[in-house]
Parts: C-alpha cells; sequence; structure tokens
C-alpha cells in the first residue's frame, strides 16, 4: 500500500482508507461480528487511517468500531471522527454549537475507548450556519487541539464551494484538512478543480465515496439515495458495460479514486472483510485508462451532474 502524507499534518496515510459509516449499517444491514473483524482486516492491511462519525448509523458506528479498537494498539491506526451531525430514534439532528461540538468530542472519544483523536472534522457543514462554523464551532475545537485532546481539525461537506468559503473566512491553518465526497469518482471529478486552491493553503485533501455511493457498484443504490435517474440510468448502463468487459466497475472506481497523487487518500466503506481484501487488491493493480475512458463516454451528459445532501 503506498502512503501519502496529509496536507502538513505529518500524517502519512494510505492511499486507500478505511470509511467505517459501514459499522453502523448505513446501507445495509450488518453483524456487529463481520463489522468487528472487518476493522482487523483494514489494519492488518495497510489500512491504518479510518473515518467514522457519531451520525452513521446514530452512533452505532462509533460503538461498533470502539469494540474493535479496543483490541488494537493506539500507535497502528489514525483516527478521524466528526461533529455537528447527530440523530437518534431515527431521526437526524444538527448542532454546530461550541458547546455540543465539545461533548461531542468526549463522547466519541469514550464510545471509541481512546484518550486523544487524531483529526477532528466540522460535519456536513452545508447543514449549519456557515458563519457559525467559521466563528464558533472551529474556535471551539481548536481549544481542543490546545489541549492535547485531538491533533488536527478539518471540515467536511458535500458542496466544495461551501469548504471553500470557511477556509476564506478563517485564520491561515484554523483548517487543515478538507474532506469531501462523491467529487472524484468515475461519474463526477468536480474535486480536481478545487485542488489548486486547498495545496496553496497547505490542506490536506481527503477523498470520499469513490463509488458514488452505490451508483458506481453491481449491487445498486439504497432506496434513499439522492441522485437524479437520468444519472443513475448513466452509471446502470456504465455498470453493465464494465461486467461485459469482465471488469467489476467497483474495482475501475477504486482503481481511478487512487489515482491521483495530489489526493492523499481516499476513504471507502465496507463492514464485509472480504471486500476490503478485494479492494486492497484493486488501489494495487494498475488502472485500465481506456475502460474509463468508455465509462466516461457513456455516462456522458451526466458527468458531474450532483445532488442535494441528505
Amino acid at each position: 500500500m503506498k502512503y501519502r502524507e496529509l496536507g502538513k499534518t505529518g500524517m502519512m496515510v494510505p492511499v486507500l482508507s478505511f470509511g467505517a459509516s459501514s459499522l453502523g449499517g448505513v446501507f445495509h444491514s450488518v453483524r456487529e461480528e463481520d463489522a468487528i473483524e472487518a476493522v482487523f482486516t483494514a489494519i492488518d492491511n495497510g489500512l491504518n487511517f479510518i473515518d467514522v462519525s457519531p451520525y452513521y448509523g446514530h452512533y452505532k458506528a462509533e460503538t461498533v468500531l470502539g469494540k474493535a479498537l479496543k483490541e488494537i494498539p493506539r500507535d497502528k491506526y489514525l483516527l478521524s471522527t466528526k461533529v455537528g451531525r447527530y440523530g437518534e430514534n431515527g431521526v437526524n439532528t444538527w448542532d454546530y454549537s461550541a458547546r455540543r461540538a465539545t461533548e461531542s468530542v468526549y463522547e466519541s472519544m469514550e464510545r471509541l475507548h481512546v484518550d486523544y483523536i487524531d483529526l477532528i472534522n466540522v460535519h456536513d457543514i452545508e447543514f449549519a450556519d456557515l458563519h457559525q462554523v467559521a466563528e464558533e464551532t472551529l474556535p471551539a475545537l481548536v481549544e481542543l487541539k490546545q489541549k492535547g485532546l485531538v491533533g488536527h481539525v478539518g471540515i467536511t461537506d458535500l458542496q466544495l464551494e461551501n469548504l471553500k468559503w470557511v477556509i476564506d473566512h478563517t485564520a491561515p491553518g484554523m483548517v487543515e484538512c478538507v474532506l469531501n465526497f462523491c467529487h472524484y469518482s468515475l461519474n463526477d471529478d468536480k474535486l480536481a478543480d478545487f485542488l489548486d486552491f486547498f495545496e496553496e493553503r497547505g490542506l490536506g485533501v481527503i477523498n470520499a465515496s469513490p463509488l458514488s455511493m452505490g451508483l458506481l457498484t453491481q449491487r445498486g443504490i439504497p432506496e434513499w439515495h439522492p441522485a437524479p435517474k437520468p444519472l443513475v440510468e448513466a452509471c446502470r448502463k456504465a455498470v453493465r458495460y464494465c461486467a461485459e468487459q469482465g471488469y467489476p466497475i467497483e474495482k475501475l472506481a477504486i482503481q481511478f479514486a487512487v489515482s491521483n497523487p495530489r489526493i492523499p487518500t481516499t476513504l471507502f466503506s465496507s463492514a464485509n472483510p472480504q471486500s476490503i481484501l478485494k479492494n486492497v487488491s484493486y488501489a494495487e493493480e494498475p488502472i485500465d485508462w481506456e475502460l474509463v475512458r468508455k465509462v466516461q463516454e457513456i455516462i456522458s451528459d451526466q458527468m458531474r451532474v450532483s445532488w442535494a445532501n441528505s
């Protein structure tokens, strides 16, 4: 597994990293035993950067991940979680206040069985007042950094413009990393347009959802997926074409996502140990760029079509 530095944090992260959202049953139901084994498999195979959130499965993902991490030496992994987005009893909630952000970090550490977090992110800032994120949420996290409870501070969002706005309205160095999802994949590479901006400010860039939350899979999308129907159909055609070539689209999607040296790491999520091994293998094999060209030709006018976060 190749490793790259995440901005100026000093953290060396694998080009393919482990997103723990699946441990919370976000995409489909999972067995806890399989989920815990998936964490062990990821770390044993070099995926030592783990990203989670209290929102995933409404605290379930952090809870299950914590059961696995209890059995793993703390120096074997880098841990990222988030504040701002939560949920309980099937109802999503948001709170970007300094008080709640601070409480959330302590709660996450308890669920995860750790005494510090390597990277803390403000989650899905499009649901917040961006002024509050810049003037209240982030300063609260920086204070926790000064206390040694977190190593680095970042922000996440689907909308790249929101990430840029917050960075432009905070002191240099306050935001150290950005996490963006569904914008560096076979069907949408908009993140590439923002790399100059992020690099000029020394920010680490984390790409997530290389399979576009199921669009680029043979299994297909979950019912709640917000993509417009023309994009869904275009991706289905691309999936079928890859299958006809004997080249799973999941393989091509993973390879494409990790191919850009300007993007230190890409997060994928799975609670299946065998899927993790398969994706690690994909990431280490050479990519078929002619097939990439053909797939993007099939997707055609649906390239870079996005959706509202939910």
